[in-house]
């Protein structure tokens, strides 16, 4: 049975030989003379003329050649690339693919646009965007809150790796792996965009109805009295791609936090608490509960979002803390109720070492100071050095393939200028030559590498040079 995997490997090599189908954002013109890889004018999915205006500066503040012909390929790729605009019942619609990939995930499409969001307020085009896409994800939560990708055709079939799964799938769902994250990213994509502009117009009893579905699914996720509704199987030589007992997952003893199925990266967790995932729904009820009071007025939904809050922060601070050999705490990656814990981290985010990038905690705070520390060491059995970069993976591409994504993430919890130094030459010195960011790739040699055309890491990675610019503008200005 093919899958996910099987897909973008073929998709890998298709594109290495020429052969693919696809139109990747990829010009005429050799890496070395730094020619710009975004697709003509004309044929570019959504322009902004903010982005466009930003793009313009912060690339002009750039000394590093290489570093600013990445950054005007990878900030823009999002909107060059993955964005299709139309109606849907009569309001703006905006669908959102991953890039290689022609399905919406939800956590994805949220993270890709996060970084136009402070540009939003003063760009029309921009507000109809983040409308159009607040409603489509609504729009998927209320067809099926536990999927985590979703289909143009709110009626269509599923992706061709989902069409067997041994699961309640729902037309319009892609595939339908429940994770926590896929209903929070939503949530932190309507609260930043409602906090940058002030706009209220997407904020509907549409909306309404899709964030009281993801407090019912959360609610039913403590599994306090049964397995609940949700499971999943799959057929694949790939563990990851499915679930024990059933399809029910590994047993837990419920403890007040949130089962999740599978981690942000799409493959299935060990433990099914996971402790970055219940620290970002922590911190999306928070933010539910405050737009609910404010935009709705109502107090009795924005209480239960806040009492849920509560009780899940107090099962993952008693639960999810490990201890070194000196008594010192650090956080749990996953653990299952019982005493059993895992550490170790995953370059996908909600990751332990993005939870200040998320805004779960202080980046200074102690706690998380150990644990970025052991996530950045061979502790973290997907941590990886080679002689091309460090970093972290995890198991979803396997052993000693880095993803850049964490070393993203490394630079934006770091406040070392020299950590950030490092992190922007290994990034800007492991694309291949491509210009862009790729999936993840090997320790020792980035010509391999998985994911020609991976648009979160593309957009995440502008993003990073935007807030490199703003805390450390001597870095870019002279040179690595």
């Amino acid at each position: 049975m093919p899958t996910r995997r099987d897909f973008l490997k073929l998709l890998s090599t298709a594109t290495a030989a020429g052969m693919t189908g696809i139109a990747l954002p990829v010009m005429a013109g050799a890496a070395s003379n730094y020619t710009s890889k975004r697709p003509p004018v004309g044929k570019r999915k959504f322009v902004s003329q903010a982005v466009e205006q930003q793009l313009a500066s912060v690339k002009a503040s750039i000394a590093d050649p290489k570093l600013a012909w990445m950054f005007e390929n990878c900030y823009p790729n999002t909107l060059d690339t993955t964005v299709e605009l139309g109606t849907l019942d009569g309001k703006p619609d905006t669908f959102v693919i991953t890039g290689d990939i022609d399905a919406m995930w939800l956590r994805d499409s949220s993270a890709q646009v996060v970084p136009y969001i402070p540009l939003a307020k003063n760009d029309p085009a921009l507000q109809r965007l983040f409308r159009g896409l607040i409603r489509r994800q609504a729009r998927c939560i209320r067809i099926d809150p536990y999927a985590n990708a979703f289909m143009p055709d709110p009626h269509a079939k599923p992706l061709d790796w989902s069409v067997h799964d041994n699961t309640d799938m729902k037309p319009g769902v892609g595939e339908r792996k429940w994770e926590i994250d896929s209903l929070c990213y939503p949530i932190r994509l309507a609260h930043g965009y409602w906090q940058a502009s002030g706009d209220t117009e997407p904020f509907d009893d549409d909306w309404r109805e899709a964030m009281h579905l993801v407090l019912k699914t959360f609610r039913e996720q403590q599994r306090k009295h049964d397995h609940g509704p949700y499971h999943f199987q799959r057929t694949s030589p790939v563990p990851t791609e499915s679930l024990m007992l059933g399809g029910y997952g590994n047993p837990t003893r419920p403890n007040g936090m949130i089962h999740s199925m599978f981690r942000p990266s799409d493959d299935a967790c060990l433990y099914p608490l996971s402790v970055p995932s219940n620290l970002f729904a922590v911190l999306s009820l928070r933010q539910l509960a405050q737009m609910s009071r404010s935009l709705h007025h109502d107090n009795s939904f924005a209480s239960q979002c806040e009492a849920l809050a509560n009780e899940v922060e107090q099962a993952v601070q008693k639960d999810g803390h490990m201890h070194d050999d000196h008594g010192q705490t650090f956080w749990a990656y996953e653990i299952d109720g019982f005493g059993n814990q895992l550490f170790m981290d995953d370059a996908n985010v909600p990751s332990l070492l993005g939870l200040p990038y998320l805004g779960c905690c202080d980046r200074n705070d102690p706690l998380y100071r150990r644990t970025r520390e052991r996530v950045w060491s061979p502790r973290n059995p997907y941590f990886f050095r080679g002689k091309a970069a460090e970093g972290v993976g995890g198991p979803h591409e396997g052993l000693r393939m880095i993803w850049p994504m964490s070393i993203m993430m490394y630079a934006q919890t770091s406040g070392d200028v020299s950590e950030v130094r490092q992190c922007l030459a290994w990034l800007r010195d492991t694309d291949a030559g491509a210009g862009f960011m790729h999936e993840s790739f090997d320790q020792d040699d980035p010509a391999t590498f998985t994911r020609s055309w991976f648009a979160w890491a593309n957009t995440l990675f502008g993003e990073l040079i935007i807030d490199v610019q703003q805390k450390y503008p001597a870095l870019l200005r002279d040179g690595l």
